[in-house]
């Protein structure tokens, strides 16, 4: 009996890890987009910053061309997601806390 309780076991666990990822048990990583319209609300409200004070210092720090910019709302805070070309055609994606306006990350496109 202790053998058939021994191999049982891996697979119960296996089965309920599978279903608790069908129906959502486990924490999904995601990002929920914000439309022009919310993202105008919370700059007005003074909840997020301008994007224009943030394409400022990102094409301060990087001089070329803003490309195009995203709120998302992620992990509980917003966050702007820049996209410019530099004058030497590197294509940077920078990520800035849209509330303090930290730079948090860059990446440059390939």
């Amino acid at each position: 009996m202790t053998d058939l309780v021994w191999v049982m076991k891996p697979a119960a666990l296996c089965g309920w890890l599978c279903f608790g990822l069908m129906v959502g048990w486990l924490p999904q990583a995601s990002a929920d987009e914000v439309d022009h319209d919310e993202a105008l609300e919370l700059a007005e409200q003074g909840v997020i910053l301008p994007l224009q004070s943030l394409i400022g210092d990102a094409l301060g720090r990087y001089p070329g061309r803003f490309l195009e910019a995203e709120l998302e709302y992620d992990d509980g805070r917003y966050i702007y997601e820049l996209e410019i070309v530099t004058r030497d055609r590197r294509v940077l994606d920078l990520e800035y806390d849209a509330v303090s306006g930290k730079l948090l990350d860059v990446d440059e496109d390939d």
